[in-house]
């Protein structure tokens, strides 16, 4: 009977050593000075790593040029099948050549993974990730956005 007591005590003690030890790291992580950012308030001066993935942008020149060649390529690589890239095959007058033109490029940033496979597998690097980072809305309707829209005639056939 006595061994049995003694089990019984050496688990209150270790249960009780056990509770000052989580004690005294909650005291001590209490009494430490916090790192937290102070999002709102600091917005105009916040400044993302370059590395960070927040939307798909397909940059512009000054005079709204593109580097897109309307491949696909980045379309049929997302596996989500987020982007979505409409085009139309236009004869260049000068060269009597057939070119591909890019009417609409789409992206669904509710559905992206950022996963980057778009970026990396387009040939001219005509997309790219940028640091933006505040996307709540309401709707999911907001979240479909339009990177590039033509100025191509409406009745333009589109090859998907």
């Amino acid at each position: 009977m006595g061994k049995r007591k003694q089990g019984y005590v050496a688990g209150i003690v270790k249960g009780i050593c056990s509770l000052l030890k989580g004690m005294k790291v909650t005291l001590v992580e209490f009494f430490t000075r916090k790192v937290t950012e102070r999002y709102p308030e600091n917005r105009s001066t916040l400044v993302m790593f370059d590395r960070y993935r927040g939307t798909l942008a397909m940059p512009h020149g000054e005079a709204g040029e593109h580097r897109c060649i309307a491949c696909g390529l980045c379309a049929a690589t997302c596996p989500n099948g987020t982007l979505r890239v409409e085009s139309a095959t236009v004869v260049d007058e000068a060269t009597g050549r057939k070119k591909k033109t890019l009417l609409r490029y789409e992206y669904d940033l509710g559905s992206c993974m950022f996963c980057q496979l778009c970026v990396n597998v387009c040939p001219t690097q005509a997309i790219r990730f940028d640091t933006a980072f505040e996307h709540a809305v309401f709707t999911r309707e907001k979240l479909l956005k339009t990177l590039h829209a033509s100025t191509a005639a409406p009745d333009t056939p589109i090859n998907k």
